[in-house]
């Protein structure tokens, strides 16, 4: 039994919460991942998961061994980029994760650059609203809008936006601007799911006015374009309308009720070395960025 690979087999089943799942991710024929992890559980005589037809459950052995695994799968990781010189000289693939609009309009055009420039660096961008573990989804970078929970992460902030209401000129011109949060109440809304709940807007101290929604949507790109035929008033991201604003197409109403700006951050997962494709990537990606967004600012 190859133990290492027994055990990235194993993590990477728990990590995906089925054996299929993870024959998928790993593209590896299921009976041959059933076997390894039945290989582990005979090498060392432990029932590590309790398989059922819903979901996989690990037991208190197995708990405790997949944190193992973990760490020493990042220790073989750790000694195989060193002897590769990954320290040296910036090589290898660097993975990045973003939010999707965010991620199109602001970090694709920084990594084009960027692997221009770093011919022996090739780059994997996951563009995603989920918020992925760096650890756990062996990611090496992430861009992150909001207040970072205290974490293992290094952060490292690139700029900030705001949650601002806006619409179309036309509507405005034709039903008026809201003056307060509660104007709202008056005039019609396009929302998203994107939003925790995406009818209930929050301003300025917390205030939260639950608007009409005549049109909701699954996307913030949606409810923009459904806000620029004039359809009604949404509530999104700053740098989502940036463009669109500058050309005078849509307008930001109710600014003094805003609530405080978001964080935009650069993440990583703290270490005493990191390798040196991260670290060429850092540089040259935050200020970069900061003028990006500073450009972007309304």
């Amino acid at each position: 039994m190859d133990r290492i690979d027994s055990m990235s087999v194993f993590v990477a089943v728990v990590a995906a919460g089925s054996f299929s799942a993870a024959s998928r991710e790993l593209r590896m024929p299921l009976p041959t991942v059933s076997r390894k992890v039945a290989e582990i559980e005979s090498h060392l005589n432990a029932k590590l998961l309790v398989r059922s037809t819903r979901k996989l459950v690990l037991t208190e052995a197995g708990q405790a061994y997949v944190e193992d695994c973990k760490r020493i799968l990042e220790a073989v990781a750790e000694a195989e980029r060193t002897a590769s010189g990954q320290y040296n000289a910036p090589q290898g693939e660097l993975t990045v994760t973003a939010p999707i609009v965010f991620g199109r309009l602001h970090v694709l055009p920084v990594v084009a650059d960027f692997i221009r420039g770093y011919a022996r660096v090739d780059v994997r961008l996951l563009l995603t609203d989920r918020t992925l573990n760096l650890v756990d989804d062996r990611l090496e970078l992430a861009v992150r809008i909001g207040t970072l929970p205290d974490s293992r992460l290094v952060a490292s902030k690139i700029g900030q936006i705001r949650r601002v209401v806006c619409a179309s000129t036309r509507y405005l011109e034709a039903r008026g601007t809201p003056k307060t949060p509660q104007d709202l109440l008056k005039h019609d809304c396009v929302t998203f799911s994107g939003l925790t709940d995406a009818g209930a807007w929050t301003f300025r101290d917390n205030q939260t006015v639950r608007v009409h929604s005549r049109l909701s949507t699954s996307t913030a790109e949606a409810a923009i374009d459904a806000t620029l035929s004039g359809i009604g008033l949404t509530c999104t991201l700053s740098y989502q309308i940036a463009a669109a604003v500058k050309a005078g197409r849509l307008a930001v109403v109710l600014k003094k009720f805003e609530p405080p700006p978001l964080p935009v951050s650069l993440v990583y997962v703290h270490e005493s070395r990191i390798t040196a494709k991260l670290r060429a990537f850092v540089d040259f990606a935050a200020p970069r960025l900061r003028a990006s967004l500073a450009d972007a600012a309304l």
